[in-house]
């Protein structure tokens, strides 16, 4: 007798499969032991069988069990980007990265600070001679010891101070690490760009190559003057000087990118991909990026930490009581003295000034998150608005030049034919050229605008400290 069972286990977002990936081994053993026990009958023998079946279960889930490293979503690898390894290892590496990332020390520093509380201990010495007459004098000394006592209330607020420059200096992390995306991403289409100029105008340098030969072979055999074959060598070299110059441009590019990003190889041939037009609306990538935007999350912050300083300074105005305890001996030692002291400051006309002061920051913080927040609604409604521009804009321009791709073929045969003028073939392939440069610019500025928008809704690279602990789909 034999016994299959499949259990399917539902497919979980990354971070709830990580913290539930226990409770659902758990709950396979105990239905696979429960299973078996009431498939057999009682016995030593099936009793052995069952502990046996239980025993191969546990081994299978726990090797087939993914490690802790390899439980991450794995990114999605667009093939016109380089890859998803290699752009994580350059934005990691990079010094506004680690700079950034220290800042985290520090941030945990303050906290550390402000829950310990800049009140010390202080210790008093007092040594004296006391002289009654001139035959009875006494040396006498006093030690002291005494703190300021920071009250709960203002504990609690340093406490929640310190917490929040904590999340500030994390989110100021991945602050770096999406802007360094984006210096990423946009240097990385500058070398695309220009490494395709040049192998649009390399492959223009052949075409006119041909036609000069075809034009050399029509003059040899006097079916044309010999202006066309000078006109036809012109064009040759004019493509060749704008060959030059794109591939300086290239190299130009190139340089950058290597300099700012030494880990992100450059590849020979990047893969012509077609661009994706976008598939959700605007409000859905409004919410995504406003949900995602680290700029608008540091205005939060301090906006939080305004608030609380208003209430520190507000709680300020009662003073901090300083409690003391004091040992001495006078009269030579004949008498010992100790005492407990408490003091307590009047409050004065700067406390209530620093409280004001604490307000108007508040405001003028809740005030910059405000203008932050219509800033960036209105950066992501742009950039929504450009990648749908974009889309389009290359779909009318691959058109337009296949047409004239299609036409310089046309008008190239019919000089070979003797049927058409070389002025009027030059001029089509200038303008198949043009046509061609404008449509794979187009293109690249549909992959880039979208990918920007991808970028910017943390939905292309990670772009968060905090990045193991939250998915984030990937399009």
């Amino acid at each position: 007798m034999s016994l299959i069972a499949t259990i399917l286990l539902p497919q979980r977002h990354r971070g709830t499969e990580i913290k539930n990936k226990k409770n659902d081994e758990k709950t396979l053993l105990s239905l696979s032991a429960t299973y078996l026990a009431a498939s057999f009958k009682p016995s030593f023998k099936v009793g052995f069988l069952c502990a046996s079946v239980s025993l191969c279960l546990t081994v299978f889930l726990v090797l087939s069990a993914p490690l802790p490293a390899m439980a991450a979503e794995t990114l999605a690898n667009y093939p016109d980007l380089p890859p998803p390894v290699t752009v994580e290892a350059a934005l990691r590496n990079s010094p506004d990265v680690l700079a950034a990332q220290a800042g985290i020390k520090v941030g945990e520093a303050v906290r550390q600070r402000l829950q310990a509380g800049e009140h010390e201990v202080t210790m008093r010495l007092m040594g004296q001679r006391r002289s009654v007459n001139p035959y009875e004098r006494y040396r006498e000394w006093d030690v002291g010891l005494e703190r300021a006592i920071r009250l709960p209330g203002k504990a609690s607020l340093d406490g929640k101070m310190g917490d929040v420059e904590v999340a500030r200096s994390q989110t100021l992390y991945g602050d770096a690490l999406h802007e360094t995306g984006r210096g990423l991403l946009k240097a990385w289409f500058s070398w695309n760009r220009e490494r395709t100029q040049s192998q649009q105008w390399a492959d223009q340098v052949e075409l006119l190559k041909s036609q000069a030969g075809i034009v050399a072979k029509r003059v040899r055999a006097g079916d044309a003057p010999r202006l066309e074959s000078d006109l036809a060598e012109a064009a040759v070299a004019q493509a060749e000087s704008a060959l030059y110059q794109a591939r300086l441009r290239q190299q130009v590019g190139a340089n950058e990118l290597n300099q700012r990003f030494p880990a992100i190889p450059l590849p020979t041939l990047v893969p012509t991909s077609a661009p994706v037009p976008l598939q959700q609306g605007l409000e859905y990538w409004k919410e995504e990026i406003l949900k995602h935007n680290h700029e608008l999350s540091v205005a939060r912050n301090e906006a939080a930490l305004g608030r609380l300083h208003s209430e520190r300074s507000s709680a300020d105005k009662l003073p901090d009581p300083t409690v003391g305890m004091r040992f001495g001996g006078e009269r030579d030692g004949a008498e010992r003295i100790v005492g407990l002291h408490v003091s307590f400051p009047f409050p004065g006309g700067a406390r209530s000034a620093r409280a004001d002061e604490g307000r108007a920051m508040a405001e003028m913080a809740a005030q910059r998150e405000a203008g932050i927040l219509r800033k960036v609604t209105a950066e992501a409604v742009n950039s929504f608005a450009a990648a749908q521009a974009a889309y389009g804009g290359w779909q009318s321009a691959q058109s337009a030049a296949d047409k004239m791709r299609g036409n310089a073929e046309l008008m190239a045969r019919a000089y070979a034919l003797g049927e058409m003028g070389l002025p009027e073939v030059l001029t089509a392939r200038r303008q198949a050229l043009e046509a061609n440069l404008s449509a794979a610019l187009a293109r690249l500025e549909a992959a880039e605008t979208r990918y920007r928008l991808l970028l910017d809704a943390h939905q292309l690279w990670p772009l968060d400290a905090d990045e193991e602990d939250e998915g984030h789909a990937h399009y």
